[in-house]
């Protein structure tokens, strides 16, 4: 994976995946390489493989739902970065497109390139941190300070 910075602000760079690269893998990299606390993600590209999930209520585990070792479409990918125990923290989902036409999406688990994806990541200048949503058991984004945030009625 290449990244160029092409922007300071908001700070944001394109990162370029090449053939072989594992796009899950190299996100967190670069996220804990560049420090990130806080930034935002959308891709596009093609895929030679990809494993996506589901979050199941019951087991409050992501479930494996899509595995596809194929040629797909990367149709797109959106995610945030965030900390947790002081370390960044990649959450995607992903849309992938099949040769049919079909499509199937869910949360990114692992996806091999082939032959490129192109992912524009803006970096936020707030710090945000995750904490375990005890009623999920997800990992979520806690907003610290209720005086600069609303709740929709």
């Amino acid at each position: 994976m290449n990244f160029k910075q092409i922007d300071e602000s908001p700070k944001t760079f394109i990162l370029v995946f090449k053939t072989g690269d594992e796009l899950a893998t190299g996100l967190s990299k670069f996220a804990e390489e560049q420090k990130l606390s806080a930034a935002s993600f959308k891709a596009v590209g093609a895929l030679s493989s990809v494993r996506l999930a589901w979050y199941s209520w019951q087991t409050k585990k992501y479930e494996p739902s899509v595995t596809l070792d194929e040629q797909v479409e990367l149709l797109s990918l959106i995610g945030d970065v965030a900390l947790y125990k002081g370390k960044p923290v990649i959450h995607a989902h992903a849309v992938i497109g099949k040769k049919d036409g079909t499509a199937h999406g869910g949360h990114l688990l692992e996806a091999h390139i082939r032959p490129t994806c192109e992912v524009v990541l803006t970096e936020s200048p707030a710090h945000l941190q995750k904490y375990i949503d005890p009623d999920s058991g997800l990992v979520l984004i806690g907003l610290t300070d209720p005086q600069k945030t609303s709740t929709a009625a």
